[in-house]
């Protein structure tokens, strides 16, 4: 049980609940862009930036975007802390996937806003 909520340190209630609120969230992201390919006849250009210039879409992805950064940091930490022994492999490995996961975001972000 979690007795000091204003602590830093993650536990095991927190990481669940992150990872099936980051997926449910990147789940009906999914599903939306697969019914709008179904719903649309023809995807173009025109329709593809129109879709993306509503405020409302960019902030559903922005939001996703965040989602999978989040699902993707507690990812790496359960799988490099079962299956990495060495901890400064660990930590080289986690940083670089870690920053990885920053940077796809920051690219992301820049597309997303650029439309």
């Amino acid at each position: 049980m979690v007795l000091n909520q204003a602590t830093l340190k993650r536990d095991g209630v927190q990481d669940f609940v992150s990872l099936r609120t980051t997926a449910l969230i990147i789940s009906a992201y999914a599903i939306f862009i697969i019914g709008y390919f179904l719903a649309t006849p023809e995807v173009t250009f025109e329709a593809w930036t129109g879709l993306f210039s509503n405020l409302a879409m960019k902030g559903f992805t922005l939001i996703t975007l965040i989602c999978i950064m989040v699902h993707t940091r507690i990812g790496l930490w359960q799988v490099l802390t079962d299956y990495v022994k060495c901890s400064k492999l660990r930590a080289v490995l986690g940083f670089v996937l870690n920053l990885m996961a920053v940077v796809y975001v920051a690219i992301g972000l820049i597309v997303l806003w650029g439309v």
